[in-house]
């Protein structure tokens, strides 16, 4: 049987694949995300998370164990919140949040989710499907002190855009135009696009059911 090999570390988009049947074998892939940024300024922002997640895909390739190699699928993706003419990676910092958070509220954004697929035979990449998801999302206005008490949380730093929708930040979303499985981090519909490129159908990758 295939693998299905997911190059992050997220929790959302492991939680996302497991709903949806999938068992992904979890491998964080290390790269500079900020230098690669600043290698693409003047890219298009659909080409930069497109590249971002093939850089990913091919950095955790090399990590893998052979056995996990005879026959793969590696999936990896990336994330970014455009807002008028910004483009908002994860603000990592409280104080950076805080800023996305001035800019976005009351307003709506596109989050461009990268995708990039690339399927393992025998050791080899015998191919590679990529492709970015664009949802829009509509954000709320929190009061100061709802604010101060989410960005306290933490959640908000290490995502794109410092928001969520599965979380803590869902209070503050008022809707989402688009596939909301993207915005949780990793598109469902694009996945089993990419997989179908590459051979692969998603059906044959689900879990066993149990015989109960």
């Amino acid at each position: 049987m295939t693998s299905f090999i997911l190059a992050s570390a997220s929790p959302a988009r492991r939680t996302v694949l497991a709903a949806a049947g999938i068992d992904a074998v979890v491998r964080a892939a290390n790269i500079n995300e900020d230098k690669m940024i600043a290698s693409m300024a003047g890219s298009e922002p659909e080409q930069i998370v497109t590249e971002l997640a093939v850089a990913k895909a091919k950095a955790v390739i090399k990590t893998l164990e052979p056995e996990l190699t005879r026959d793969a699928v590696v999936v990896a993706c990336d994330s970014m919140l455009r807002l008028g003419k910004s483009l908002l990676g994860k603000p990592v910092t409280v104080d950076r949040a805080r800023l996305y958070w001035d800019q976005m509220s009351g307003r709506t954004g596109t989050l461009l989710t990268g995708h990039a697929a690339v399927r393992i035979v025998e050791g080899s990449g015998i191919g590679t499907a990529t492709g970015c998801e664009s949802t829009q999302i509509r954000f709320g206005r929190p009061t100061e002190p709802e604010l101060e008490a989410y960005l306290s949380s933490g959640e908000p730093l290490e995502v794109a855009g410092a928001c969520t929708i599965d979380g803590l930040g869902g209070w503050f979303i008022e809707g989402v135009d688009g596939d909301p499985s993207s915005v949780i981090g990793i598109s469902l519909p694009l996945t089993r696009r990419l997989l179908a490129q590459l051979g692969v159908r998603v059906t044959d990758l689900w879990r066993a059911r149990s015989a109960d």
